[in-house]
């Protein structure tokens, strides 16, 4: 059986999860809740940066990505954030608006990577 490295958790989750050669992110938000949506997309980005460094791995690895929008209207702005950041290998994607338990919180994004 396959050993599962579960990283960084708590009573509620593990923000990411190692198993069988694939990566497993929980949706992250960004600390500065102040910030406009491309402030939080790229907060975000560079916490998965370094989440994906700490087990060996890269944004290139990336599978698949799940981003939830407070407000659709800010699609552009996030997916501006996004492409600025992803570089030439796409993963498969879904965006859908959501509403958050804390309001201040703009985008969420889950990711999916290989090791």
């Amino acid at each position: 059986m396959a050993k599962i490295e579960r990283h960084q958790k708590n009573e509620k989750l593990s923000r990411m999860v190692v198993h069988n050669g694939t990566i497993y992110l929980s949706g992250l938000t960004a600390d500065d809740k102040e910030a406009d949506i491309a402030g939080q997309t790229r907060q975000i980005l560079r916490k998965a940066d370094a989440l994906l460094e700490s087990v060996g791995a890269d944004r290139s690895q990336l599978l698949c990505a799940q981003i939830c929008l407070k407000d659709v209207a800010d699609f552009d702005a996030m997916n501006k954030a996004w492409v600025d950041w992803l570089g030439a290998e796409p993963p498969a994607r879904a965006t859908v608006g959501a509403s958050f338990a804390l309001p201040d919180i703009r985008v969420e994004i889950q990711l999916t990577a290989e090791s």
